[in-house]
C-alpha cells in the first residue's frame, strides 16, 4: 500500500477528523485515483473498525470519531468520486419507524454503512411506512428500519407489510435492528437480515449487494 494510504488508513482509525481530508488531498494531489483511496483507504479501515468494535477492542465511542473522521475525508474525495462516475454499492435508506424519536443508533448505522461505501439516504425519525415504499421506488437497494421502543417495534412489522402491499418486496432488501428487535422478530416479520450493531449493519448491506 502506498504510505499516504496508509496514512489515511491510520488517521481514521484514530479518528483524526482534522488530518483524514488533508491526507486525502495529499493523496489526490500525488495522483492516487479516487476509487483506489476510497477502497484502500478509507473503507478498509472502517472495515478494521467494525471488526475490533466486535472483538471489544474498540466501543462506540471510538467507532463513533472514527466513523466522523471518514466523513470528513469524504467530504474531499466525494466531488472527485463524482467526476470519475464511480458508483457507490448501493443505495441504502435509513430511518426509525413511525411513532419513535430516537436516532442516536440509526445515525451511527448511517455513519457506518456509508464508510462500507454505500449512499445513505436518511429518512429521520418518526417515519411514515409510506416514506421507506417512496424510498424504494427512488431507488433504495437496501432499507434499513430501527425502533427503540417495544411500543413502537409492531411499527417495523406494519411498514414491512407496506412494501409489501406496494408490490416492491422484491426490489430491496430489509435489515432491522434497535434494542428490543431480535433475530427471531426479525424472520417472523419477513424481514431479510438483522443487525445488533453499527457494524454488523455495514456488513449485512454489504452482503445484501455482494
Amino acid at each position: 500500500m502506498e504510505p499516504i494510504l496508509e496514512e489515511i488508513f491510520e488517521n481514521i482509525m484514530e479518528g483524526n477528523q482534522v488530518a483524514t481530508p488533508d491526507k486525502v488531498q495529499k493523496a489526490l494531489d500525488e495522483g492516487i485515483p479516487a476509487l483506489v483511496i476510497l477502497n484502500d483507504g478509507m473503507i478498509a479501515a472502517m472495515s478494521e473498525v467494525g471488526y475490533l468494535f466486535e472483538e471489544g477492542e474498540y466501543f462506540v465511542p471510538e467507532m463513533l470519531v472514527a466513523a466522523r473522521a471518514m466523513q470528513a475525508g469524504l467530504g474531499v474525495l466525494r466531488p472527485h468520486l463524482v467526476a470519475d462516475d464511480v458508483q457507490p454499492a448501493g443505495v441504502v435508506a435509513l430511518g426509525t419507524v413511525k411513532g419513535d424519536m430516537h436516532d442516536i443508533g440509526k445515525n451511527l448505522v448511517a455513519m457506518m454503512v456509508e464508510g462500507a461505501g454505500f449512499e445513505i439516504r436518511d429518512l429521520g425519525t418518526d417515519v411514515e411506512p409510506e416514506a421507506f415504499v417512496n424510498a424504494i421506488r427512488e431507488g433504495a437497494s437496501v432499507i434499513g428500519l430501527s425502533a427503540l421502543l417495544t411500543t413502537t417495534m409492531p411499527k417495523i412489522g406494519e411498514t414491512i407489510k407496506a412494501i409489501n402491499d406496494a408490490g416492491l418486496r422484491d426490489q430491496v432488501k430489509i435489515m432491522v435492528g434497535g434494542a428490543p428487535v431480535t433475530p427471531e422478530y426479525a424472520e417472523q416479520i419477513g424481514a431479510d437480515g438483522y443487525a445488533p450493531d453499527a457494524s454488523q449493519a455495514a456488513r449485512l448491506a454489504s452482503a445484501f449487494v455482494n
